[in-house]
């Protein structure tokens, strides 16, 4: 890992949150992720399962974690399964956990090596009622390749069709979506590197460079402060590609004349940050792109003030149109009568902020978490409205990084100061 070890109160906390919802006599196991095969003998860069980083904080593949409070062995009431490593694996692939790193990391006493897990779990599974599995519950998901999760969770049902089995991801959804002080300090971690990101862009950013050449200037300033790079694929999108929401090729000469649309989050030690920012190719804006600007900045700015304990995520989304329709009203775009004989089902803005304004935001990019339930003191949310005019070449959207707090919202990016203002933007262009 390139960043240094976290606090792994950290873990400790969020193992007893979720022993805490339990039912008595239980017994939940985590997975880690598939290593999956790239081509010939490669495999792709290892990502952690969320869940498990979650409440164990290794980050290292063919690990388990099992929790199981009401054990009659305390050994196992919280434990892990690593890879034992040996002088071969040392060689060729490097540092593995040893026992004494994996409960620094994680606050878990009881290490063991997985060479046979199962077998060794098969007593402690059969004492317990109850097994929790997590599995990626996140609404987003559409699952097109096999997890470990799913394979495992099947392999259990058929060794132990007995068992009352129960879903980690009704837990885990509420748990996640509301951060701990600790894991708050990583993320604000996160967003410092995006601000450096951001400075680097704004500094070297020309008419004449490829937009793959600015994701290389982000990519070289996050992994230069210890992040694990990405956090998803960045979209760096000069002029029109602006008005392709998911545009990440990154392969266009970036014009003179032309405003980027830079949507980019940081890995930082597992904990994500996205942000949304667009800079002149030239340095400074034309009118109209500061008008459309303005115009999204003003609905970000009030979008945020929105966001407080007890909002309803779908309301407030309704709330977000109606201002942003009084937007596209002031620059042109839509009409009374436009508004007047639109489709209730897809209203007329839709043609120019076709996407919701806010998601989660933790240890995913799209974090888990509980859509339909209030919003509550302690979760992140993005904000992030757009305007898009595929006629005109100009696609903007603004994105900050926002915290839920008892005494109102708490906007991530200003607190380190990351530019909004055109004239601040202009002002890191010209210097």
């Amino acid at each position: 890992m390139k960043y240094p070890r976290l606090n792994k109160q950290i873990f400790i906390e969020n193992r007893k949150r979720f022993i805490a919802q339990m039912e008595p006599n239980s017994i939940a196991i985590f997975h880690s992720n598939y290593q999956y095969s790239w081509n010939g003998d490669a495999v792709f860069k290892f990502k952690q399962n969320s869940d498990i980083f979650w409440a164990s904080g290794i980050d290292q593949e063919d690990s388990v974690l099992v929790l199981f409070p009401d054990c009659p062995i305390p050994a196992y009431r919280e434990c892990l399964f690593l890879v034992e490593t040996n002088e071969k694996i040392a060689v060729w692939d490097g540092y593995k956990y040893t026992k004494a790193d994996a409960t620094a990391t994680s606050g878990v006493a009881s290490v063991f090596w997985n060479n046979d897990y199962m077998q060794q779990l098969r007593q402690v599974i059969n004492m317990a009622d109850n097994v929790y599995l997590p599995l990626n519950e996140n609404d987003r998901f559409s699952p097109k390749s096999p997890t470990k999760a799913i394979d495992f969770a099947k392999e259990m049902m058929g060794l132990y069709p007995m068992h009352n089995y129960k879903r980690a991801g009704k837990i885990l959804n509420k748990l996640r979506g509301t951060k701990t002080e600790l894991e708050l300090e990583v993320m604000r971690e996160a967003v410092q590197i995006s601000k450096k990101g951001l400075l680097r862009i704004l500094e070297t950013t020309t008419p004449g460079m490829g937009e793959y050449e600015i994701e290389a200037n982000l990519a070289h300033t996050f992994l230069s402060n210890r992040a694990s790079g990405f956090s998803f694929e960045p979209i760096v999108a000069a002029g029109k590609n602006a008005c392709t929401l998911h545009y990440i090729e990154n392969k266009d000469e970036v014009k003179d004349g032309d405003l980027i649309l830079v949507d980019c989050g940081v890995d930082y030690a597992n904990y994500a940050s996205d942000m949304t920012r667009c800079l002149p190719a030239n340095g400074t804006f034309s009118p109209r792109q500061k008008e459309v600007y303005n115009a999204t900045l003003r609905v970000m700015k009030a979008a945020r003030a929105k966001l407080v304990p007890g909002t309803m995520l779908m309301e407030y989304q309704k709330e977000v149109e109606l201002l942003m329709q009084e937007e596209l009203i002031g620059l042109g775009l839509l009409t009374d009568e436009d508004i007047q004989n639109q489709d209730p089902a897809w209203p007329a803005l839709k043609k120019y902020f076709m996407h919701g304004t806010s998601h989660f935001l933790g240890i995913d990019v799209h974090d888990s978490g509980m859509r339909y339930e209030p919003m509550q003191a302690g979760m992140v949310f993005s904000c992030e409205p757009g305007i898009y005019i595929a006629e005109e070449g100009i696609g903007v959207r603004i994105e900050n990084q926002i915290l839920i707090t008892e005494n109102g919202p708490v906007d991530m990016m200003d607190e380190v100061g990351m530019p909004v203002e055109i004239s601040d933007i202009e002002d890191f262009m010209a210097s």
